[in-house]
């Protein structure tokens, strides 16, 4: 059966997303989720939708959250594009702005998903090989400014949490593409911003933000996200996305969410202070920390025995990411390491507490 399937996914490893064990008991600080509840103002709205007309369609253009949207980022609604979570804003972008054989790239090592993405639409992908600083180099970026399409920029990015300045970033805005500033993790950053590069005139209007709900929200169980971008733009992906890729459910959830911004500042604050205590205990354990803005934290540790770490911890059930970026071809930049999940003070003990046991 495999033969009739495309050459280019039949050859495709596919993307692989963390583990979800679906039994109760473990501490999960491997898929960047938020350990706290979202806003009880986002649990009356589920309820009130759940309780409504299910049997009829969504809003197709989930206009109330993207009036919503449009107020806190100081743009008009037409520059917001929902999505069933900022995945499906990545997937739009490569299927409205990429014919097959149009480059893509993206920083290496960061979210290999868009190479999955790339791959899918037989777009070549091409790396800009980050260095031990998490840097790139001013002529790779103009190499790859010049030949690709898209270019996607987890800002900050993952797994290292780096954080890219607006100049920076300039650098990889396509001669003729756009670039995608991938903020995930847009709010656990030290200076957040509310889409001003939006308007800087030096990204020339192609510029597109996108964000989700799974992380700052605490909403990795809805599935929602959105991209901001000029409205000629939005536009277009509107041509390719799903007719209805927002259900009603989700749409009242993030909406309720995204007015309650006291309650995600509040989680953001707890989060941040919990991931500086347990930067500060890594390393008097010997690892080595990644300097990071997100809700997770890179770490390796001088024994390389990653994996040995990795596998005893999740005996213990508690689960972290593994992750290993390989040599690819010329590559100079392959690595292993550890990106850990910042969960409630209590899981971060247990998980130091254990990580004692195990290097002892």
């Amino acid at each position: 059966m495999a033969s009739v399937l495309r050459p280019a996914i039949s050859a495709m490893p596919g993307y692989t997303p963390g583990e979800q064990p679906q039994e109760s008991g473990w501490i999960k600080l491997n898929t960047n989720e938020n350990p706290y509840p979202p806003s009880p103002t986002v649990v009356d709205a589920i309820r009130q939708e759940a309780s409504g007309p299910l049997n009829i369609y969504p809003d197709p253009g989930a206009t109330e959250f993207r009036k919503a949207a449009a107020a806190l980022y100081g743009v008009d609604p037409d520059w917001v594009l929902p999505a069933n979570g900022s995945d499906e804003n990545l997937t739009i972008i490569t299927r409205a702005f990429c014919d097959a054989d149009d480059r893509q790239g993206y920083p290496y090592p960061s979210y290999v998903l868009y190479e999955t993405l790339a791959q899918i639409q037989g777009c070549p992908i091409e790396r800009l090989l980050l260095d031990e600083n998490w840097q790139w180099t001013p002529e790779d970026a103009t190499r790859l400014r010049e030949s690709c399409k898209v270019f996607f920029v987890p800002n900050p990015n993952s797994p290292s949490g780096t954080v890219w300045s607006p100049e920076q970033l300039l650098e990889l805005l396509p001669n003729h593409g756009i670039l995608v500033l991938d903020e995930a993790y847009g709010d656990f950053v030290e200076q957040p911003h509310r889409g001003e590069l939006l308007h800087d005139p030096r990204f020339d209007g192609r510029l597109v933000i996108t964000r989700t709900f799974s992380k700052s929200y605490s909403l990795a169980g809805i599935r929602f996200g959105f991209c901001l971008a000029h409205p000629d733009l939005v536009q277009g992906m509107n041509r390719v996305k799903d007719s209805y890729n927002c259900d009603a459910v989700a749409i009242a959830a993030a909406t309720a969410a995204i007015n309650d911004q006291p309650w995600m500042l509040n989680n953001t604050r707890k989060i941040l202070a919990t991931r500086s205590r347990l930067a500060e205990q890594l390393t008097t354990l010997g690892f080595h920390v990644c300097p990071g803005q997100a809700n997770f934290i890179w770490v390796t540790h001088p024994s390389g025995e990653h994996r040995g770490i990795y596998e005893q911890l999740k005996q213990r059930r508690i689960l972290i990411r593994l992750m290993t970026f390989p040599h690819s071809g010329g590559d100079r930049r392959g690595l292993e390491g550890l990106r850990i999940t910042i969960g409630t003070d209590q899981q971060v003990q247990v998980l130091v507490d254990a990580l004692k046991q195990i290097l002892d």
